[in-house]
């Protein structure tokens, strides 16, 4: 048995592997004994896949740098020829999905062996992962809090060393506030920069794309070097990079304007905790001799935020209308979870005309964010807004859910909103997340960083953003950051 596993990353492995020291069979079966051994204490994995995984190394990994690297995959939106895509909900956890997402390919292209499929919150909607249909996922540092979403498995199967890189998909924050809550690094490319099909068109409007969360920076610089570029028919196709996402890790940026702010941009309250943290992470960015200026773009919380939960609404109620038409059914609120079958039903009060001007007015301000990186090379600000919350703290009331029951019968989204339930959802949820959604809607690439603490030991991410299409800079600054402040032999206590 290969005892060492856990203290190697991804490349660490490959290397191992590609130097003869350890083969690939016995870094997948320490990858699966390690699973088996934590999972159930964290419901992180939810499809293991290890026969699958077995075979493919059976067959050959080749001798690329990710070759052999155990991998996990967010059990949403990519698709895994003959493996159910769960999507957290209850009726599409036994469909098989029929062929490979380009992103499947390309990770297995590149020497990636998937063993499972990890834990998400239904649809992805929710910065928490607790589904009816797969139960809570855990955070390692606190089984009694939650790991974030929607990318919670993933991160938390990274964090206690089941894998050292998953995959997760970020369409409001969901892979940079799970980073965040378990103290692994995310990267949130920019729009465009992976791909997305064949089977989706446009994530979330092109909110949403696809990465991994790792342990190590370099990590997730190979990943992508190794799966960015267009694919047929991207309605936003990136040139292909032509430089090395994983030489800039290891190349110190040269001196960055770095704006920073720890005002919520959509929420109103932060932490002591996470204000301690940001103010040591200024400290240290100052000392590694950026400029630092106190700035943010300006955003307008109320508009923004009712705008992006409109855009939100509309995409929860396409995919139940989808999943109702796929699976012969009428649309049953006991199909659905709470949060997710609210945010449709609202998305079913709001009219097309509403839907277009929402996205209108997102577009209109993202071009006032975007005009604000012309002075500044990079933005910092906390990922979120608090220490990672309790377990069901986010979840819906009995009340709530008696009420949306009810509504679901008699198609009252319109009722939902005459009650300003629109505005309450979207000062709940962007209180704890009041800055990653921002720059989803302006596709810039952004990351949650691991170098905050709190008191007890819980991680804190920081939240950089750069220029779009500007990943080269983050991921200099990201390696600079990790070798002044290394987080890699921090572990959980689980």
């Amino acid at each position: 048995m290969f005892q060492n596993y856990a203290d190697f990353d991804g490349l660490g492995l490959a290397g191992l592997i590609r130097r003869g020291e350890v083969s690939a069979s016995e870094v997948l079966e320490a990858a699966i004994s390690r699973i088996e051994a934590v999972n159930p204490a964290l419901n992180a994995v939810v499809r293991p896949l290890f026969e699958r995984a077995r075979s493919r190394v059976s067959s050959g990994v080749g001798d690329g740098p990710l070759a052999g690297i155990p991998f996990l995959v967010k059990d949403l939106l990519a698709q895994i020829d003959g493996v159910a895509t769960g999507n957290g909900n209850r009726l599409w956890s036994h469909q098989a999905a029929r062929g490979d997402s380009e992103l499947v390919r390309r990770w297995e292209a590149a020497g990636l062996v998937i063993a499972g499929k990890t834990n998400t919150p239904e649809f992805g909607l929710t910065p928490y992962t607790e589904s009816s249909a797969s139960g809570p996922a855990y955070n390692p540092w606190d089984l009694t809090r939650t790991p974030g979403g929607s990318s919670g498995g993933s991160a938390a199967a990274v964090a206690s060393g089941m894998v050292p890189i998953a995959s997760g998909g970020d369409g409001g924050g969901s892979i940079r506030i799970p980073a965040s809550a378990c103290g692994v690094f995310g990267m949130k490319p920019t729009r465009g920069r992976t791909p997305a099909g064949p089977f989706i068109g446009d994530a979330w409007s092109g909110f949403a794309i696809e990465h991994v969360l790792t342990r190590t920076v370099r990590d997730s610089a190979a990943v992508l070097d190794a799966t960015h570029g267009p694919d047929i028919g991207s309605p936003h196709p990136l040139p292909v990079f032509a430089g090395s996402f994983l030489d800039a890790v290891s190349r110190s940026p040269a001196r960055l304007t770095i704006a920073v702010s720890k005002t919520p941009m959509l929420g109103k309250a932060v932490s002591a905790d996470v204000v301690a943290a940001f103010d040591e992470a200024t400290r240290l960015l100052a000392d590694l001799g950026h400029e630092i200026v106190e700035a943010a773009p300006p955003v307008d919380r109320e508009a923004f935020s009712m705008a992006f939960l409109t855009a939100l609404a509309g995409e929860l109620r396409a995919d139940i209308e989808f999943t109702a038409k796929t699976f012969g059914v009428r649309i049953r609120p006991g199909d659905y979870d709470a949060s997710s079958f609210g945010m449709g039903l609202l998305g079913d009060g709001f009219s097309a005309a509403e839907l277009i001007a929402a996205h209108r007015y997102l577009k209109l301000s993202s071009r006032s964010v975007l005009g604000f990186f012309q002075d500044y090379d990079v933005l910092m600000t906390p990922v979120l807004s608090s220490l990672p919350v309790k377990i069901g703290a986010l979840q819906p009331s009995a009340a709530e859910k008696a009420l949306l029951n009810v509504l679901g019968h008699v198609g009252g989204g319109w009722l939902l909103k005459k009650l300003g339930i629109a505005e309450q959802l979207a000062a709940q949820t962007f209180e704890f997340i009041p800055w990653t959604p921002v720059f989803n809607v302006t596709g810039q690439p952004a990351m949650s960083v691991p170098i905050g603490w709190s008191g007890e030991g819980l991680p804190i991410g920081m939240q950089f953003v750069g220029r779009f299409a500007d990943e080269e800079t983050l991921f200099s600054l990201a390696g600079q950051v990790e070798q002044a402040r290394p987080w890699k032999d921090r572990r959980p206590p689980l």
